[in-house]
């Protein structure tokens, strides 16, 4: 499974009028098309994690997500191409009676037994997920996570020391790839939980920034906290050359209003690239609002990180 990944994945220039107007080239990193299970960012975070959690012998995954989370799909998919029993911990108890999503379908199709808790319980045990680790909880020391029995648990998001490390496999393939990276390049990506971002910006060469796009409202402080706190975890020490945009979250995570879905049709018409919309659509409607600005220097190169794939129909 970890094996089935098209590495380098693909780099297309994406020319457009607007972008052209303010003097920024635009190209797509298109890590959508990285595994056929497992696409983009979830691949890049989940990929060095499961190769750790096969290699010390576990045979059972736990992870936390919402009603619609892309990475409880992933571990889902994940576990059951590797073998291994998976539990995803569905923030919302309300949800347990209700009618399943195709998201959580497509999770519990894979083989993922679904626990839903209060929201108060999720926070409590998500933390504890975060806080304790892998290591600690494979050593049974992540109360009260015990009660699913020896297992490796990923935090919401899959963001830790691992996922960041996974994820600065980006900055590396862009910078041997046609063009390099130097210092008119801007990478970005789209911000949930902050893994992703932390490692493009670990593994940017000099010169090159690096800029996230908060999908989220709210995070301002707490997501460049996160940020940082895996830099520390994963490389031991802080890294510069990067910053998250706030301003373009659509009014909170999940939401994508009328202006936002707009844009996004209007970009598939233009280029045929179909757009993931919560995620992907996000950080390019942002891009272009930034650059109308003249937020970015001419001739700066921008670099869009295309993290996943648009739902199904």
């Amino acid at each position: 499974m970890l094996d089935a990944a098209l590495l380098p994945t693909p780099l297309v220039d994406c020319a457009d009028e607007v972008l052209a107007r303010a003097g920024v080239e635009l190209r797509l990193k298109r890590d959508d098309l990285v595994h056929p299970l497992v696409p983009g960012n979830k691949w890049r975070k989940l990929a060095p994690n499961l190769d750790a959690a096969v290699r010390a012998g576990h045979r059972r995954l736990l992870t936390f997500g919402g009603a619609y989370s892309t990475h409880l799909r992933a571990v889902a998919l994940a576990a059951q191409a590797l073998g291994l029993s998976s539990v995803g911990l569905v923030r919302g108890e309300e949800l347990a009676d209700a009618p399943r999503n195709w998201s959580l379908r497509a999770a519990e199709g894979a083989g993922m037994e679904l626990v839903f808790l209060s929201r108060a319980e999720y926070r409590e045990l998500a933390g504890r997920g975060a806080a304790g680790g892998p290591a600690a909880a494979a050593a049974g020391e992540a109360e009260p996570l015990r009660r699913w029995g020896p297992c490796l648990v990923l935090p919401e998001g899959g963001s830790n020391a691992l996922a960041a490390r996974g994820a600065q496999a980006v900055a590396a393939e862009l910078a041997a790839q046609p063009g390099g990276l130097g210092e008119r390049d801007v990478v970005c990506c789209p911000v949930g939980t902050g893994g992703t971002l932390a490692g493009i910006a670990a593994g940017l060469p000099p010169g090159a920034r690096a800029l996230g796009v908060a999908v989220l409202r709210g995070g301002e402080g707490y997501l460049e906290a996160e940020v940082t706190r895996l830099h520390r975890e994963a490389y031991g020490r802080e890294f510069g050359g990067w910053r998250i945009d706030h301003g373009h979250h659509g009014g909170g995570y999940g939401r994508v209003p009328t202006a936002l879905e707009e844009f996004a049709a209007g970009f598939e018409r233009r280029h045929g690239i179909a757009l993931e919309r919560r995620y992907v659509a996000k950080l390019l409607a942002a891009l272009y609002g930034l650059a109308a600005d003249g937020a970015f220097p001419r001739g700066t190169r921008l670099t869009a990180v295309v993290t996943g794939l648009p739902d199904p129909a």
